[in-house]
């Protein structure tokens, strides 16, 4: 008989977590006004509310730690991550942040102006705050099949070339900074973006001569979509198709805590001279000197490891098998989720889940309160919440999509935490009927209200 497929590492070291009763997550939620994020790490069993710095370092990053060089300025360890950076994605110019908002935030500051549009694939929430904190506006262009989650579109994080060309055509060049692809696409389900679709940007780009960014956190990830799902490159390696990926791109931003498998930090690397020139001034203002930038030398150190062992085919089959293991539970058990499976997270669609609760009381909210509830599990609303409010109505705005994203921290949890994820969303799918009723909003802030918001049940 065939083998079964196992990770080909082992576990080192071990941290105890707390099995708590339901008892206890119902006065603990109510305590954090019905908002996940105001949980305390130690009032969570299983933790899927990100996969932000969540992740377990490998032994040689570990290693790598306590060779860091915490010199302020010319630090050996801000070398070494450059020219990981120049081999990997080929641009000339970096400088470390402490994480991708910060690398929004330099960069945005040196190129978005108010007034301006900045088309791209479903805008994550930092992206489309920076952008509209800046009073420009995010203009998404994703393929309508990205909205249907039972479609089998293998790369529903592609950028439509009609919704693109029109934005172009209709509005002047000095209108546009740039386009913005997000690799994986987290919003619209972790979905890939295909070689071909980024291939047709950059000749669309050109052809206005507009500048194309790439939105990195899991750009590994995406390469291994394209390796397994796009004719041509599956013979190609993970390094190869990395490079050419970021063949049509002007510039990246990233944060590091995902597919640099680091705890904290961020990359802003860029092709052009005089781009970096002026970032390197708000560089300086918001994180740090130019060779540091936020981050420390023991850190710049283990993100060099963590960007070479992500590229490593071996790494991302094991990275992507337990997130589709957990998905294929849910499909099994007719728990409606984004098809097909994408990269760092399961996508659980909310709206048919619960189709009693109504719009205006944040069904994918209502859906991870009980996720939690049942099972101690912590997921994160990507739906009305996040989407915010418009910026002139003040009006909720209401997302095609309203998911539970259960993203999975990378190398941390055994498949049997993702059998206990499955089971509670099961107990849920059997009493949903009697689900009817979700939040009203006590308190909000005015931009990116998802991270502090106060909720009452309605």
């Amino acid at each position: 008989m065939d083998l079964p497929f196992a990770e080909n590492y082992k576990i080192k070291m071990v941290e105890p977590i707390y099995r708590s009763t339901r008892e206890e997550r119902e006065q603990w939620i109510h305590q954090a006004h019905y908002n996940l994020f105001n949980l305390k790490s130690d009032q969570v069993f299983i933790d899927l509310l990100t996969d932000s710095g969540t992740g377990a370092m490998s032994d040689r990053q570990w290693g790598a730690l306590m060779t860091g060089d915490e010199s302020y300025a010319g630090s050996s360890s801000y070398f070494h991550l450059k020219e990981k950076v120049k081999t990997i994605f080929g641009f000339d110019y970096f400088l470390p942040v402490h994480q991708g908002r910060a690398a929004e935030n330099v960069l945005f500051s040196v190129l978005v102006k108010e007034g301006q549009l900045v088309p791209g694939n479903s805008h994550f929430d930092t992206t489309k705050g920076h952008i509209e904190f800046r009073k420009a506006k995010a203009i998404d262009c994703t393929i309508d099949e990205a909205f249907d989650t039972n479609g089998p579109h293998p790369f529903k994080g592609n950028i439509s070339i009609d919704k693109l060309t029109h934005v172009l055509e209709e509005h002047p060049r000095e209108q546009i900074p740039m386009i913005i692809v997000t690799l994986t696409c987290n919003s619209s389900g972790g979905q890939p973006v295909s070689m071909e679709n980024l291939r047709q940007i950059r000749e669309l780009a050109d052809q206005y001569q507009v500048p194309v960014i790439f939105d990195s956190a899991r750009f590994a990830e995406n390469a291994w979509f394209i390796q397994n799902r796009e004719a041509g490159y599956q013979n190609k390696s993970i390094r190869e198709i990395v490079s050419e990926m970021y063949q049509y791109a002007d510039g990246m931003t990233m944060s590091s805590k995902k597919d640099g498998i680091v705890n904290i930090g961020g990359i802003l690397a860029i092709r052009h001279k005089d781009w970096h020139q002026q970032a390197t001034v708000y560089n300086i203002m918001y994180e740090g000197f130019i060779t540091y930038g936020g981050m420390a030398g023991r850190d710049m150190n283990a993100l060099a490891i963590g960007l070479e062992e992500v590229t490593n085919g071996d790494y991302l089959e094991n990275r992507i098998r337990q997130v589709h293991y957990l998905g294929n539970q849910l499909i099994k058990m007719g728990i409606p989720v984004q098809k097909p499976l994408g990269g760092h997270a399961v996508f659980v669609d909310a709206k048919r889940f619960l189709q009693q609760v109504p719009k205006e009381e944040y069904i994918a909210q209502t859906l991870a309160v009980e996720l939690y509830l049942e099972a101690g599990v912590r997921g994160v609303e990507v739906g009305t919440l996040l989407a915010d409010r418009d910026p002139v109505t003040k009006e909720n705005r209401y997302p095609k999509l309203e998911f539970l994203r259960l993203a999975i921290p990378r190398r941390t949890y055994t498949n049997n935490h993702m059998d206990v994820v499955a089971a509670g969303l099961k107990n849920i799918l059997d009493r949903r009927d009697q689900i009817t009723r979700g939040f009203r909003i006590a308190e909000e802030a005015p931009i990116m209200r998802h991270f502090t918001v106060k909720l009452e049940r309605s």
